[in-house]
Parts: structure tokens; C-alpha cells; sequence
């Protein structure tokens, strides 16, 4: 059986033992049915990883013991921005997932002109805590310590106006693609438009704040698709998929 990996929210210390939260708890004993003895991995997403054993179970709670911190980190050097217009039903739940997975290190749910979903101020929060439990279940599925940066929902305006980043792309399927220059940036923004794409203002904004065009081949992906495929081909040209000899 795989060790399986536990994000808490509580402060880890080597040899001590700590008392999980109600959700962990209850996934590691009623979906896992773990037992005492048995091992597992806890983070907090401040680095690092402590492994750890089952000392007590009861209805409510586990109590874990942990070992000694593992400085184990698998973060990109290249830190990337996803700035996605929010998509419909489960669609925006994978692209989280996947881009968590793919290693990304901020996400930032847009609302574009053209995007279907209305995100009220409590919708809203409902919805960014759902899109962090994602990332974290994501973290603890593809070996991740860090937890990825998911922001509130915002107007794609808002974020164009504030994102910082060495270099700036926009996947626009319609445009060629513009160079963005050979040399390694420690850090990129990756804006994808919603499902009928951005419109041309935003576009024209875009350009505006620096954001430069990146067309994915011949055919149109959806809004799912895209921007899982350009994250694995920035993570090969400058991040830590990237292959020796790579620029």
C-alpha cells in the first residue's frame, strides 16, 4: 500500500505528536481505515515533510507521532502564474488540479467578458475555498510541500494591472506566436481566456500590460486543455522539466 501523504494546517516539530483535524482525521480512518502503526507522510506547505506513525485512533480524532523533518521540495525553479477565466462545472476544478500537479505556483481565477459563470461575493468565497482543497489534494497526491497560491476570483482587469512577471504570455489561437526571447526568466504569466476566448478589447489590454501571443499548434483546444499544454511546454523550455542542455 501507498504511504499516503497528509496536509495539515498545524505547526510540525520532529518527535512530537499532534492530534489531525477532523477531515484528515476521518479520511485516514474511515476512507483508509488505517490503523495504529501504520505509516504516513504529514506537511504544513512551509517545505519539508515529516514522516510519521498512527499512535491513537478514536471516532473523532488520530493521533499521529512524526519523525524527523525530510527537507524533500520538488518546486519548480521557474515560478508561473495561471491567470484562467473561470469555466464551467468540473472544468475548473481539473485545470487547478492538473496545473497543481504540472507545478504551478499561483492560480488566479478571472472573470472576463465573455465568462459564463456569476461569482457573487459569497459564491465567490464558497468557491475559492473548494479550488484550495483541490490544490491541497492535489499537493498531497503529486508529492508537492508547497501548497500553489489560489486567489480570489478577480476581474481580468485587475489582475493585468497587478500580475508581475519576467515574461508574459497570453494563448490566443487565432495570432502567430511572438518570441518571448531565449533567455531563462525566473518566473512567468500565463493568461487563458474563457470558453468562447477573450474579445478583442481584453485582447488589446493584454498587449497593453506586456502580455505577448502564444498559439498551441493548428488546432483549437478547449479552455481545459490549453492551458495544461502550455504549462508542460514552459515546464520543458524553462522549468524543471526542462532536459539537459535546455536554454
Amino acid at each position: 500500500m501507498r504511504i499516503p501523504r497528509i496536509y495539515t494546517g498545524q505547526e510540525l516539530q520532529a518527535n512530537a505528536d499532534l492530534v489531525l483535524e477532523p477531515g484528515p482525521s476521518q479520511h485516514l480512518s474511515r476512507v483508509l481505515r488505517m490503523k495504529v502503526g501504520d505509516a504516513l507522510v504529514l506537511f504544513n506547505g512551509s517545505g519539508g515533510q515529516y514522516p510519521a506513525t498512527i499512535s491513537a485512533i478514536d471516532r473523532k480524532s488520530v493521533v499521529v507521532a512524526c519523525a524527523a523533518l525530510e527537507a524533500v521540495e520538488c518546486e519548480s525553479p521557474l515560478y508561473l502564474q495561471l491567470g484562467i477565466a473561470v469555466s464551467r462545472g468540473e472544468r475548473m476544478d481539473w485545470v487547478v488540479q492538473k496545473a497543481t500537479e504540472l507545478g504551478v505556483a499561483c492560480i488566479a481565477p478571472l472573470v472576463s467578458e465573455r465568462t459564463e459563470v456569476k461569482l457573487g461575493a459569497e459564491r465567490g468565497e464558497k468557491k475559492l475555498r473548494h479550488w484550495q482543497q483541490v490544490a491541497t489534494s492535489a499537493c498531497e497526491q503529486c508529492g508537492r510541500n508547497r501548497l500553489p497560491q489560489v486567489l480570489p476570483p478577480q476581474p481580468l482587469e485587475h489582475w493585468l494591472k497587478t500580475v508581475q512577471a519576467d515574461v508574459r504570455l497570453v494563448l490566443h489561437h487565432t495570432a502567430g506566436n511572438t518570441d518571448p526571447g531565449s533567455s531563462m526568466p525566473a518566473s512567468v504569466a500565463l493568461l487563458v481566456g474563457p470558453e468562447g476566448g477573450l474579445g478583442e478589447s481584453e485582447i488589446h489590454s493584454a498587449g497593453q500590460a506586456g502580455f505577448v501571443s502564444l498559439q498551441l499548434g493548428p488546432r483549437i483546444l478547449r479552455t481545459e486543455t490549453a492551458p495544461l499544454a502550455a504549462i508542460a511546454i514552459l515546464q520543458a523550455r524553462w522549468g524543471d522539466m526542462a532536459g539537459p542542455g535546455a536554454d
